[in-house]
């Protein structure tokens, strides 16, 4: 037994090469994507696990108070949860939060939010289908403040629940449970 630790331990490296190796895949097709070089009305596939390296390896070090990222796929829809610290994630550079808010919202809380992705032409939408913190789901005024007060002031450009325009020439983005397709325009 005097290899096991050995054994353990390259399970270990080989555990974490396999993460760089699909977040470096994802990265390289989404570079591609974006510098033009995929192919008119070509399709650019990443895989549920592409999905996941990419959100581990890089939503953590956009967004502050976001730790441990996960995508479930399906279809047309995806559902991300994290331990978030959704606070610290606003940073304090937004303004000031309505107390009442601050105190639900502070110290670090499993989220989990629901999205269906609909898809054509050149434009997409993203509607919120559901919001969890902590396994309580927010609902009516409740998901409109925390829209308000956490994620529009985080991402004021992002449209959620109407539609607009993709860019870098996609024509679709189709979500299946299985990975996501990116269409290019013809």
């Amino acid at each position: 037994m005097v290899f096991r630790p050995a054994i353990l331990l390259l399970s270990a490296f080989s555990a974490l090469w396999a993460a760089d190796a699909l977040y470096e895949s994802a990265w390289n097709k989404l570079a591609r994507i974006e510098m033009g070089r995929a192919a008119p009305g070509s399709v650019t596939t990443f895989s549920a696990a592409e999905v996941n390296a990419f959100a581990r390896g890089s939503i953590p070090q956009t967004v502050d108070g976001l730790r441990n990222p996960q995508i479930q796929l399906g279809e047309g829809t995806a559902t991300a949860s994290a331990m978030v610290d959704l606070l610290k994630m606003r940073g304090a550079d937004h303004g000031p939060v309505n107390p009442l808010v601050a105190m639900m919202l502070e110290g670090e809380k499993p989220v989990k939010v629901g999205v269906r992705i609909a898809s054509a032409n050149g434009t997409a939408t993203v509607y919120l289908t559901s919001l969890e913190i902590s396994g309580v789901s927010a609902s009516g005024r409740m998901l409109d403040l925390l829209m308000k007060q956490v994620f529009q002031p985080l991402f004021p450009d992002a449209h959620i629940n109407q539609p607009f325009e993709l860019q870098d020439d996609i024509d679709r983005i189709d979500v299946h449970p299985d990975g996501v397709r990116v269409t290019m325009r013809r």
